[in-house]
């Protein structure tokens, strides 16, 4: 269920994002305007940005998907 402002593009001040870092890693954060998130090039972190402020908490955040790769299964 998700609203029509999920649709909208990251509206962000390109000096604003020129600042901001990863608060779990430190590296650069690159915009994804179809998920309206900022996702860390290093550890890969894909954090929400809501009305137009970007969420930077390391709770809020989405983690990469690392569980297909273990080949590990829990059955």
């Amino acid at each position: 269920m998700f609203g029509a402002d999920n649709l909208t593009a990251v509206n962000l001040d390109p000096k604003l994002l020129e600042i901001l870092a990863c608060p779990n890693c430190r590296s650069e954060l690159r915009v994804d305007d179809a998920a309206s998130e900022l996702v860390c090039t290093g550890c890969g972190y894909a954090y929400p940005v809501r009305d137009d402020i970007p969420v930077l908490l390391i709770d809020e955040a989405r983690k990469p998907d690392t569980g297909s790769a273990s080949g590990a299964s829990s059955s």
